[in-house]
């Protein structure tokens, strides 16, 4: 029995592109790390100019820092603060591979030949410390046959680990344990990588390219070959298999683009090679427009060109080609419409668009029956070669290439028996297995009862509890049996525990007038009845924003009373959640922008995702936050001085935070913009574990004897001391030529509210008196022209409210 296992330090082999952006992710969660990489064989131009040699240090430690430095300069961002670069150290494998002694986890990312990938493993060998953990993280090689020559102690804590990249933002990691392999080592990453690298971690059997690129590349290569059988194009393709099918918005082309068709290419090839046996094997030979453009090296956005191009057309405007697929040419992409595709963007839940889509008549059905009967076929035939549970292959797929419901999911939704019959129909081989569940009286591979979901399992063809459900709370399979309350903005979930859970679901999760009275109405319920209130849903963000259709359909009719009532119902929503009687706990995720933001700023803790993207980003449509966000960055700012801060500078910085619509790139930059609160709100690294920490949120409140705050707040206020720096600033930007008059005006009617208007010395003021500033204010603003033409343009482009 091993002692308890803790990791503080990692070191990863390889600082190629996977290498450092696992080495930033190690530093996101607070590890120290080593970054090492070989070291150059001949001097470049500079450093022969400098006079240097191949010993000096710069030269040694070059390729190690100029990839480094080349994935901080990439985007999206690797690091969740730019200040946690400094928590890797870089070295060299010459000069510094003995510093592995020190560390708990030893990451191989070299190039993927297993010879050296032996050769590294023989010196780390000579090197790690016993018991430590040695990982690669090869993407198809065998993991057993790195292990030749290996000690005892090596093999015992030897396993694959695949991250898919970026490994900041993609949340799959394979474990791949092999017949060596300690179980407790297995079982430590497994937990180890959800709970702290907030990762969905699917154990893997050790066969070529384990779960999800064997599934999903198989998948990709199937529909290539669909594509060309039915003469699809580019453009189609994408709009048939993105955001409509809850796959990515990137879709299929774009996506081999963004990837790059090398990798895909890779990985198809090593599948031919490994798999002899597999049923589908014809299908890893790329059909020849596939191929061509391999050849022709047009291999995605690392050569500039792939299925799509950018360029420009004679007036210098920029445009994106698509690629015909029979001329190989590119040519000006054209509007694809499909009836179906129109219908279905009507219907709100994914299963059962899925199962309209499926159904459906004409191209766009024909082209989804034979895409679905593909995936269903393949899927069936890798259990058990590659699991023996269904529900690691959906998570695989799910996590790995950003589907929101895995193959047997899908399948769930269309209907097994109607799919299997319909597969067999079109010359599509289905599993034995499959049939057999079906004549068992076995209709689905997923059922729920109660607030579980079961999974078939077919090793005792039955069905079986998914595990750590208590800890991954689905909103889907809960609200089924517990929901409380409802209409067509939110319902009122039971959690269980005495706790309740509000999941918005209008369309971006746009805040309206229903939204607020849900927030009221579960406040009043919960107050009666239960422990505390969870406001958090699954869907692709948080919350976009307050509706913008409303406010300016209120504001053109100059219906400026009505507008009045719904910003005062914003803001005693938001002051409801504060000073309710009950723990209020908000969990935030992606994208909380506007009113959203206001609604989590207000509760009692903020449980955000790791990834969350948040600001008060009014003033991009002409507005400032009036749902209390202004009122509020006016008192935190109030409560910092308090803790002796510096009074000026920080209220300017809240000021400048909002005027520039500043968005958070992370739950931790969220907290730099005074969004967060240190010591008071939480970060939660793995989504999946979102709801069930806020749920523990609200009950360690609860708990501790919880007691509404008090709503006697004074908040000090600067007046003219500050307001007259804001009224300067923002008459030189407008002078500089930086601002238009209207943003001035703007600036000027946000900086009055900071300031608590213009009091002639630093004063208390109450809540409700800022809160009376923010309204006349933001009123004041949706009288303008300029207001109105910005909410028009962003509701023409319909996106959510922000820069």
């Amino acid at each position: 029995m091993e002692t308890k296992r803790t990791i503080q330090k990692v070191a990863v082999i390889g600082s190629g592109i996977m290498g450092s952006r696992i080495a930033c992710h190690m530093a996101n969660i607070g590890l120290d790390v080593l970054l090492l990489d070989i070291a150059p064989f001949q001097l470049d131009d500079a450093e022969e100019k400098a006079g240097l040699t191949l010993e000096h240090p710069k030269v040694k430690n070059r390729i190690v820092k100029d990839a480094l430095k080349s994935t901080l300069k990439s985007k999206p961002a690797s690091l969740y603060k730019k200040e946690f670069i400094n928590r890797i150290k870089t070295g060299n494998l010459t000069d510094d591979f003995e510093k592995i002694s020190d560390a708990d986890w030893i990451i191989e990312v070299v190039v993927e030949r297993l010879d050296i990938k032996k050769q590294i493993f023989e010196k780390v060998e000579k090197f790690r410390r016993e018991g430590s953990i040695v990982s690669s993280n090869t993407s198809g090689i065998p993991i057993h046959m790195m292990l030749e020559e290996r000690s005892e102690d090596f093999k015992s804590h030897f396993l694959g680990t695949h991250f898919f990249n970026p490994p900041r933002y993609l949340e799959l990691l394979e474990i791949i344990p092999t017949p060596h392999t300690n179980s407790e080592i297995t079982d430590f990453l497994m937990n180890f990588g959800d709970r702290y690298l907030g990762k969905t971690t699917v154990l893997c059997k050790d066969t070529p390219a384990f779960i999800a690129n064997r599934v999903g590349v198989a998948g990709i290569l199937s529909l290539f070959h669909l594509v060309e059988k039915k003469g699809l194009s580019v453009e189609a393709v994408d709009k048939l298999t993105g955001r409509i099918i809850g796959r990515p918005k990137s879709a299929t082309f774009r996506t081999c683009d963004v990837v790059g068709l090398d990798t895909l290419v890779h990985v198809a090839k090593g599948l031919y090679e490994n798999c002899p046996n597999d049923e589908a094997r014809a299908n890893f030979k790329l059909p020849k427009y596939v191929q061509t453009l391999f050849d022709k090296k047009w291999l995605g956005d690392k050569t500039k060109q792939g299925f799509y191009k950018k360029t420009k057309d004679e007036n210098g405007k920029k445009v994106i080609l698509s690629l015909d697929l029979n001329s190989l040419e590119y040519k000006t992409q054209e509007a694809v419409k499909f009836d179906a595709l129109a219908q279905a963007k009507e219907i709100k839940d994914l299963r059962e668009r899925i199962a309209f889509l499926y159904n459906s008549k004409g191209e766009a059905g024909d082209f989804y029956r034979e895409l679905f009967s593909d995936i269903f076929a393949y899927v069936s035939h890798r259990i058990p070669e590659i699991s023996d549970e269904t529900y690691r292959i959906d998570q695989a797929v799910k996590a790995g290439f950003g589907w929101e419901l895995g193959p047997f999911e899908i399948w769930d939704a269309v209907g097994v028996q109607e799919a299997y019959d319909k597969a067999l129909d079109l010359g599509k081989n289905i599993a034995p297995w499959v049939k057999e569940m079906l004549d068992a009286g076995q209709c689905s591979f997923y059922k729920i009862e109660g607030s579980s979901k079961l999974f078939f399992n077919k090793p005792d063809n039955k069905y079986q509890t998914l595990p750590d459900q208590n800890t991954r709370i689905d909103l889907y399979v809960r609200k089924k049996a517990n929901t409380i309350w409802k209409n067509d903005s939110a319902s009122l979930i039971d959690l269980g525990d005495e706790v309740v859970n509000l999941e918005f679901h209008s369309k971006m999760n746009s805040i309206g007038s229903e939204t607020l009275q849900a927030i009221q109405h579960a406040i009043d319920l919960t107050e009666e009845n239960y422990k505390g209130l969870v406001i958090a849903n699954q869907g692709q963000n948080f919350s976009a924003g307050a509706n913008l259709a409303i406010i300016f359909m209120m504001a053109v009719e100059q219906d400026y009373e009505e507008l009045d009532f719904a910003i005062r119902a914003f803001q005693q929503t938001t002051q409801k959640i504060r000073y309710s009687n009950i723990p209020v706990v908000v969990a935030t995720h992606a994208m909380t922008l506007g009113g959203g933001c206001e609604i989590a700023i207000h509760a009692d803790i903020t449980q955000a995702a790791a990834e969350t993207y948040m600001g008060l980003v009014e003033m991009s449509v002409g507005l400032i936050p009036g749902g209390g966000g202004s009122k509020e960055m006016a008192l935190r700012a109030s409560e910092l001085f308090n803790q002796g801060d510096i009074e000026t500078p920080l209220i300017r910085e809240m000021f400048l935070n909002i005027g520039m619509a500043k968005v958070s790139t992370s739950a931790h930059e969220a907290m730099d913009l005074g969004l967060l609160r240190k010591g008071i709100d939480s970060i939660s690294i793995n989504k999946k574990r979102l709801i069930a920490d806020a749920k523990a949120a609200v009950i360690g409140l609860a708990d501790k004897g919880y007691q509404a705050p008090s709503n006697e707040k004074k908040i000090k206020v600067l007046g003219k001391q500050i307001l007259g720096s804001f009224l300067v600033g923002a008459d030189t930007m407008l002078h500089s030529g930086f601002i238009t008059e209207h943003e001035k005006l703007m600036s000027e009617k946000l900086g009055y509210v900071i300031a608590g208007g213009d009091l002639s010395s630093p004063t208390l003021v109450s809540e409700q008196y800022l809160l009376d500033l923010e309204r006349e204010a933001f009123l004041s603003l949706t009288g303008e022209r300029k207001t109105l033409e910005r909410i028009e343009h962003m509701l023409k482009k319909g996106k959510p409210l922000r820069n």
